[in-house]
């Protein structure tokens, strides 16, 4: 299995503790290039309002199989958290869409650190993406 990467991220956020704890929390503006031979997939972008940003967390320690998440007081398994640190450092973003040129998009809401590679961008969609839950 190979992975490629499609771009890369520039945020605001130079080191990791000047990450917040939830994108989705944050007003920071953030910028995703999408490398030149990959610009023609982004047709028809700005036609969303949201989209899911896939993240390759380069120094996220594979070796981690457990976590202590902010919000707890006990460790968990790493696929019952969001930890940075896991056997595949994949991270998923819930992004606002706020502008695109060329093959630079403007986002809010991203809590990557600067220079993370992108590994994919899909549409978010409320209607097939959101559980209501009962």
């Amino acid at each position: 299995m190979a992975l490629v990467p499609i771009g890369e991220i520039h945020s605001p956020y130079k080191r990791l503790e000047d990450i917040p704890g939830q994108g989705r929390l944050s007003q920071e503006i953030c910028e995703i290039d999408v490398f030149p031979e990959y610009a023609f997939g982004l047709k028809d972008i700005e036609q969303c309002s949201y989209l899911f940003i896939l993240l390759w967390m380069h120094l996220g320690d594979r070796r981690r199989l457990m976590a202590t998440p902010p919000i707890s007081h006990k460790e968990h398994g790493v696929f019952a958290t969001r930890s940075p640190g896991r056997p595949n450092p994949i991270a998923l973003d819930i992004v606002e869409l706020l502008d695109v040129k060329g093959n630079r998009l403007t986002v809010r809401g991203m809590d990557a650190l600067d220079g993370t590679i992108l590994l994919d961008i899909k549409p978010y969609s409320p209607e097939m993406d959101c559980i209501n839950y009962m």
